[in-house]
């Protein structure tokens, strides 16, 4: 069984290699320069395999900006928080030693 897979993964490899014959195209621009574009015609299969890794890095980024910004919206709450109790602390010990005196 692993051995049958195996040979149908060598073959779809070497079909996918052989689909990927580049082409070379001369586009003439509207001044008159030319540029030659090479493209490699990538097989249904190769292209939905770079689309579905582009798809899945774009969730993993949008993910990791998300994380980040959640993480900096903690860190600003417990600074604001520590800083009003800070306050509060001061100025309870302020009234105390003005009780005291």
């Amino acid at each position: 069984m692993k051995n049958a897979i195996l040979l149908l993964a060598a073959c779809a490899f070497t079909t996918a290699s052989f689909a990927q014959t580049p082409e070379t195209e001369v586009k003439v621009r509207d001044n008159g320069t030319k540029k030659v574009v090479t493209k490699t015609g990538k097989t249904n299969v190769g292209q939905a395999l770079e689309n579905t890794a582009d798809a899945a890095g774009n969730v993993a980024s949008k993910a990791g900006k998300k994380i980040k910004h959640g993480a900096k919206k903690g860190t600003k709450a417990v600074k604001r928080t520590t800083q009003k109790v800070g306050k509060k602390t001061v100025d309870g010990t302020e009234k105390i030693e003005a009780k005291t005196e």
